[in-house]
C-alpha cells in the first residue's frame, strides 16, 4: 500500500516485511481514554528528550550513544519511550515487537529489549503520528478575531470527531473512523471555504502599512506648509 504522507500515513520496511502506519481517529482511540490521548500528546511534545534528540540529529546526523543511554534510564526516558511505542502500535495493525522492541521482566525489574529501530527514530516517528492524529497538520488560516480563544482541552473525544465527519460528509462510521485529523481538516477546508477576515499577521501588516502612509502624509503636509510660509518683512 502506498502511504499518503501529507495526511500522516507512513510505510516502514525491514528485510522481512512492510509496516503501514495510519494515525486515524480509531487508532487514536487505541492509545487510551480521551484524557490519556491528551496526556500522550503532551508527553511527546513537551518532553525534554525530544528536544535533545532533535538537536543531536541536526548537529551530528545521528543520536549519540550517551544520549540513548540517558533515554533508557527509568526516571528520565522510560515514560516517553513507552508512550512512543504505544502510539506506533496503535497506528499499525501488525505486531511491531520485532521493529520497536518490547518491555520484559529482568533481574533489575522491567527492562527494554531493543528492536530493529533506534530509540530516537521511534520517538520522532511517534510524535509525527500523534500530531497528524490529534492536532492535524493542515495549513489553515486562523482569523485574528479567533486567536484569543483558548483551544486547550484536557480530553480528545474521538467519537465527537467521528460523528462530525459522518454528519458533514455523509459517510459511514467505518470510513469516518479511518480519517486522520489532518485529512478531516483538509476535507472541511474543501467543503467550507475559509471565511473572510484577517489573520493576526495580516491584520498587523495592514495596520503597519496604514501607520506608515499616515506618517508620510503628515510629513508631506508639514513640508508643504513650510514651503508656503511668506518671507519675513524687513524692519
Amino acid at each position: 500500500m502506498t502511504p499518503i504522507t501529507d495526511i500522516g500515513e507512513m510505510l516502514i520496511s525491514d528485510r522481512e516485511r512492510d509496516y503501514f502506519f495510519r494515525p486515524s481517529l480509531v487508532a487514536m482511540a487505541r492509545i487510551g481514554s480521551p484524557s490519556e490521548i491528551v496526556a500522550a500528546h503532551a508527553t511527546m511534545n513537551g518532553f525534554e528528550v525530544f528536544r535533545l534528540i532533535s538537536q543531536a540529529s541536526d548537529t551530528w546526523g545521528k543520536v549519540p550513544e550517551w544520549l540513548l543511554k540517558t533515554i533508557k534510564t527509568p526516571v528520565y526516558g522510560r515514560p516517553v519511550l513507552a508512550t512512543a511505542m504505544s502510539i506506533m502500535q496503535a497506528c499499525c495493525d501488525d505486531d511491531l515487537t520485532s521493529l520497536i522492541g518490547e518491555w520484559r521482566p529482568g533481574k533489575k525489574g522491567v527492562v527494554y529489549r531493543k528492536g530493529k529501530m533506534g530509540i530516537g527514530e521511534i520517538i520522532i516517528i511517534a510524535r509525527e503520528l500523534i500530531e497528524h492524529g490529534v492536532i492535524g497538520k493542515a495549513k489553515l488560516r486562523k482569523l485574528q478575531k479567533h486567536e484569543s480563544k483558548d483551544e486547550y482541552s484536557s480530553e480528545f473525544r474521538v467519537v465527537d470527531y467521528i460523528n462530525a465527519a459522518r454528519a458533514h460528509f455523509n459517510m459511514p462510521r467505518s470510513e469516518a473512523e479511518q480519517l486522520t485529523m489532518t485529512e478531516f481538516q483538509l476535507m472541511l477546508k474543501a467543503k467550507y471555504p475559509e471565511e473572510k477576515g484577517f489573520t493576526k499577521e495580516e491584520y498587523d501588516a495592514v495596520i503597519d502599512a496604514d501607520d506608515k502612509r499616515t506618517a508620510e502624509l503628515l510629513s508631506g503636509r508639514r513640508r508643504l506648509v513650510k514651503s508656503k510660509k511668506l518671507p519675513a518683512k524687513a524692519a
